[in-house]
């Protein structure tokens, strides 16, 4: 009983994770073409040769300390929303975010070999790895089910999509 009445916080957890990792995995790309129209590349190999001579807990400060900048422009975000700007503050957090995400994957691209020797470090991160596969799983016949009702002949859709399709389609042949 109380699975069930879980499930969907779990589904929206899962969603989250997810809109993480995606964003993970496409940020990447686009950083990595960054890095090559600007001279970053020059900048992560001698950022790589540097972290080969340091120990792994060392690696993790280095890891750690380029997203401490990112701070005060979250804080500003929500001083935005405070004070209702709404727009600018979705701006600023959206903004924030990617960067975020965009400057840890550069890192952690350079740091990862180094802070997979640290055993707690290790089984964290196959600890993500496994939860990231767990969420994918979990929504993925969900994430099927969309597919197949936008695909299909509207089997299995509500009365309440097909009435809202209809009155769409009628008020687009009354707009002619």
């Amino acid at each position: 009983m109380m699975r069930r009445l879980l499930q969907p916080f779990w589904v929206l957890l899962a969603v989250i994770f997810l809109i993480e990792a995606w964003l993970w995995d496409h940020l990447e790309p686009i950083v990595e073409r960054i890095v090559a129209l600007i001279p970053l590349r020059d900048f992560k190999k001698w950022l790589s040769e540097r972290v080969d001579t340091l120990s792994p807990p060392m690696t993790l400060a280095v890891f750690a300390v380029p997203v401490i900048p990112l701070f005060p422009l979250k804080l500003a975000g929500l001083w935005l929303l405070a004070n209702q700007y709404w727009l600018s503050a979705g701006f600023v957090i959206v903004f924030g975010k990617l960067v975020g995400v965009g400057v840890t994957a550069f890192i952690f691209d350079v740091t990862r070999s180094k802070l997979l020797q640290m055993a707690w470090f290790r089984k964290i991160y196959e600890f993500i790895t496994a939860m990231r596969a767990r969420a994918s799983a979990l929504v993925q016949p969900i994430k099927q089910r969309i597919r197949d009702m936008l695909r299909g002949d509207g089997a299995g859709w509500s009365s309440r999509t097909l009435r809202m399709i209809a009155r769409f389609r009628k008020s687009v042949h009354e707009a002619r």
